[in-house]
């Protein structure tokens, strides 16, 4: 096993560069974007339609006036999340453009927004069609915005635009900078548009659909289905931010197939569509990547070796909200060649059960989009409208990640207590760990929990300083500011910290003096430090079980970010 991980290992860096690809990171940063728009919009699905559990059935009339606040908000995401894609990757561009000749990404949001309306809004009679500007024109939305992006990027480069004399003032010389490219940019899209009707009849949002709509469905197959979330866990065992790489790639379909689902049940139909974002949530990452969220239980209560208890004790309410690097680098799970097997296997197998819940049991899937900090079971049984086998489904996953499990915890456990029956600690693995992993956050909540111990440093910060944390999402990264941040008016230092989601930063960056990436964004230090350079920022990278202690010792996260001024 160990060999196979040490294979799979040589293949880290193409991984690595591929989940810093910037239209993969894009697409992934411009629905991090429109999440308050997407979670907004499920509040009144809830409100309309949870009701129907207990036998309540609104009148029509009501019910239209519930669902209008959801066509207009998420029945237009495909014309939101053109902007905020082209937003994002506007922002990556002008990583690699001089400071004083930047692609200006308010103009990019428009021209985008303006060239899906081409690409995937007909005239009608009455107005303008809309079926296309929500999540089935999400694709069209991405190749609006790659499109208007890569042709600002070659103007600007080459200035191909409209000068001004020194004498006009930079905001109105800005605009008429703009022209040309958001011209060009937004007929070259109604070109396409016009080329696509006339040689395939529909227009391109539609004739995009069609062309993707095999893979969609191929997608929502057990094979689809075990590649999809298998992959999810892959990459994170072996030191990948999974979801960089495999969230972007089905993004589309689990927001439409959302929306489908919505459609289906409110016909009276079977919503069927597997591949959603609440199954990737909730059911494939119960408890945080691996399908953990029984494994800090498991390790208090049948674990005898001192230390796997208090791991388990210092994760197990993380991990209950989907935050589960104190578990993964604590023990660790990530990179140990015991866990392997059931890191991998046990989100496969949920998926499956789930299936065989909706294909032959009936059961409706998720018709909702949730916080992906609710917790497991309660995001299954609110995101599919509290079914009676939704309850069932929660139950039945828990008992079967228990016996996934069970075995190889125990085998570890047998390993833990033998290194303390013998009084020694094999420090290899969490070094491999600390080496491929920020894990800074999960040390600190293991070193509060007892689990490890650390000498008290004095910290010597005199002057304010802005400390900015960003992890993935911006959910784990919060533990860290908040230790820091509770270190700090504890021990009188002048320090602020705020927790943020990587590629959601670039307008708050100029405000901090340094920035701290957590262990699942550390392999963004490159591309990070080519924006921290610039503002003459700080920037620093967390390491395996280092990020663990720092969330739980405030001194020891105090005394790591003294460190960083030191010359």
């Amino acid at each position: 096993m160990e060999k196979l991980i040490e294979f799979i290992e040589k293949g880290k860096p193409f991984f690595e560069k591929l989940s810093r690809n910037i239209y993969l990171r894009a697409i992934r940063d411009g629905f991090i974007a429109g999440m308050p728009v997407i979670l907004f919009s499920s509040i009144f699905i809830l409100i309309a339609y949870v009701p129907n559990a207990f036998g309540f059935f609104w009148p029509k009339s009501i019910e239209a006036l519930l669902m209008k606040p959801y066509s207009y908000s998420m029945g237009i995401l495909a014309f939101l999340v053109a902007g905020t894609t082209a937003k994002s990757l506007t922002d990556s561009v002008n990583r690699s453009m001089p400071a004083t000749n930047q692609v200006n990404y308010i103009s990019t949001l428009l021209a985008s927004m303006v060239g899906l309306l081409l690409l995937a809004a007909d005239p009608t009679k009455t107005g303008v069609a809309t079926g296309f500007l929500g999540t089935k024109g999400l694709l069209t939305a991405f190749l609006a915005s790659f499109v208007t992006v890569t042709i600002y990027k070659i103007c600007i480069k080459n200035e191909v635009t409209i000068k001004m004399p020194s004498e006009v003032p930079p905001n109105i010389s800005q605009v008429f900078k703009d022209v040309i490219p958001f011209t060009l940019s937004v007929v070259s899209l109604y070109i396409l548009d016009i080329l696509v009707r006339h040689f395939i009849g529909t227009g391109v949002a539609e004739a995009v659909g069609k062309l993707f709509g095999p893979l969609f469905s191929a997608a929502d197959g057990y094979v689809g289905i075990t590649i999809i979330f298998g992959a999810f866990a892959f990459f994170w065992f072996v030191g990948i931010h999974g979801p960089s790489i495999v969230e972007p790639a089905i993004a589309v379909v689990t927001y439409a197939n959302i929306d489908a689902n919505l459609n289906l049940m409110r016909a009276g139909q079977h919503a069927d569509k597997i591949l959603t974002s609440g199954t990737q949530m909730f059911i494939v990452t119960m408890g945080g990547t691996g399908a953990t969220l029984i494994v800090p239980f498991m390790f208090m209560w049948i674990c005898k070796s001192k230390r796997n208890k208090a791991i388990g004790r210092a994760s197990v309410v993380p991990t209950f909200f989907g935050v589960n690097e104190p578990l993964l680098f604590g023990a660790p799970i990530v990179l140990n060649p015991v866990f392997f097997i059931p890191f991998i296997f046990a989100p496969i197998v949920n998926v499956w059960i789930f299936k065989i819940f909706i294909d032959v049991f009936g059961m409706n899937s998720f018709t909702a989009n949730l916080p992906w900090t609710t917790p497991g079971p309660l995001g299954i049984i609110l995101g599919t409208n509290l079914q009676v086998l939704s309850f069932i489904l929660a139950a039945l996953l828990i008992v079967v990640d228990f016996i996934i499990y069970y075995p190889f915890i125990k085998v570890y456990d047998k390993q833990i207590l033998e290194e303390e029956r013998l009084g020694t600690t094999n420090n290899e693995l969490k070094d491999k760990v600390a080496a491929n992993f920020n894990t800074e956050k999960a040390d600190n909540i293991l070193k509060k929990a007892g689990v490890e111990k650390t000498e008290a440093v004095k910290n010597n910060i005199t002057k304010e300083t802005n400390v900015l944390v960003l992890c993935a999402g911006g959910g784990t990264s919060g533990l860290l500011a908040n230790a820091l941040n509770k270190a700090a008016k504890e021990f009188n230092v002048p320090v602020k910290a705020a927790a943020g989601g990587y590629g959601a930063h670039r307008e708050i960056l100029p405000e901090f003096d340094l920035v701290i990436l957590a262990p699942q964004v550390a392999s963004n230090f490159e591309d990070m430090k080519a924006e921290t350079d610039k503002l003459g920022i700080k920037l620093a990278k967390t390491e395996g079980a280092q990020y663990i202690k720092l969330t739980r010792d405030g001194k020891g996260a105090l005394d790591f970010v003294q460190k960083q001024f030191q010359d």
